[in-house]
C-alpha cells in the first residue's frame, strides 16, 4: 500500500470496531480524493496515489461509483469527475453551517476594509487538511484564488493551527500524534513550535499570525470560532495574502485585530 504523507487526508480507520464498515469507508476516500483544482478529472492510478488503496480495490470502487453516478467516465481521457449527486451532499452540508451564511456579509465587508490581495475565509477540518466552506475576496488582480471545497494543511497553515490551539484536549492529543506521524522527523520540531505558538498567540491576543510558514510569499492571521448552536463544529476564520499587499506590520497592528472584532461581532449572534 502507498503510503501518504505531509497534508494528505488520509483518516485512520477504526481497528477491531465490529460497527465500521471499511468498504463504505474506502468509497469515501475515493471521493475525498477529487480537489477543486482537478478539471481534467482523475485516472484510477490518481486516486490510488492520493488514497493510499491498491490499484485492485480503487478499480471496484470507481465502478460502483460510477454505476450509481456518484463518478462520471470520460472514455477518451481515461478519468473519472464527480457526478451531480455529489453535489446534493455537498450543499446539504453547507446548509447544516448557519454561520456560513450569516459570516459571509462580514466576511466581504472585512476583505473589501482591508484592501488589494485580502481573502477572509472560513474552514474547517476533514482529517488533517482545512476545508473552505466560504470565501470572500477584496476586488484587486491579485489575492489567493482558494474557493468553497478547497483544502490546505491542518499543520502549517494559520487556519489550521488556530483549529489545534481551539481543539479540545482528547482531539489536539491526537492531531498532534497524527500530524508528527505523517511528516519527516526534521520538520516535526519546526511544526510543532508553530502550533505551541499559535495556541499561546490566540491565549494571548486573539489570533494567531502566519508569516510565510504556510507558504513562502504568503502572510495570514486566523482565529478559531465555536458557535452556540449545540453539536455545532469547530471551525476557524483565516484572512490572507500576499506578501506585497500584506505585510508583517499589518498583519500584527491592523488586520488581526480586526478579524478578532469580526468574529466577536459573530459570537454575539444567536448563531
Amino acid at each position: 500500500m502507498r503510503k501518504r504523507t505531509g497534508d494528505s487526508g488520509e483518516s485512520d480507520a477504526a481497528t477491531g470496531d465490529r460497527q465500521f464498515i471499511t468498504s463504505l469507508h474506502r468509497g469515501l476516500e475515493v471521493l475525498r480524493a477529487f480537489r477543486p483544482e482537478d478539471r481534467v478529472g482523475l485516472s484510477n492510478g490518481d486516486i490510488a496515489d492520493r488514497t493510499g488503496l491498491p490499484n485492485s480495490t480503487i478499480s471496484r470502487l470507481t465502478y460502483t461509483l460510477l454505476k450509481t453516478g456518484y463518478l462520471l467516465y470520460d472514455k477518451e481521457t481515461g478519468r473519472y469527475r464527480m457526478g451531480v449527486p455529489v453535489l446534493s451532499l455537498g450543499y446539504a452540508c453547507l446548509s447544516g453551517v448557519p454561520v456560513r451564511d450569516a459570516a459571509q456579509g462580514y466576511m466581504q465587508e472585512l476583505a473589501n476594509e482591508c484592501g488589494e490581495g485580502v481573502q477572509v475565509a472560513l474552514g474547517g477540518r476533514v482529517d488533517y487538511t482545512m476545508t473552505y466552506i466560504a470565501a470572500a475576496r477584496s476586488r484587486s488582480v491579485i489575492s489567493l484564488q482558494l474557493d468553497v471545497g478547497s483544502r490546505i494543511s491542518l499543520a502549517r497553515s494559520a487556519m489550521g493551527r488556530a483549529y489545534i490551539a481551539a481543539a479540545p484536549e482528547e482531539e489536539k492529543t491526537e492531531l498532534l500524534e497524527g500530524i508528527q506521524k505523517r511528516y519527516d522527523p526534521a520538520l516535526w520540531p519546526a511544526i510543532h513550535d508553530g502550533i505551541k505558538r499559535a495556541e499561546d498567540e490566540i491565549a494571548t491576543r486573539g489570533f494567531y499570525a502566519n508569516i510565510g510558514e504556510w507558504q513562502s510569499g504568503v502572510n495570514a492571521v486566523a482565529v478559531p470560532f465555536q458557535s452556540k448552536q449545540s453539536n455545532a463544529p469547530l471551525l476557524s476564520f483565516n484572512l490572507g495574502g500576499p506578501t506585497t499587499y500584506l505585510d508583517e506590520k499589518d498583519m500584527l497592528d491592523s488586520f488581526g485585530p480586526m478579524l478578532v472584532e469580526m468574529v466577536a461581532t459573530l459570537r454575539q449572534s444567536a448563531i
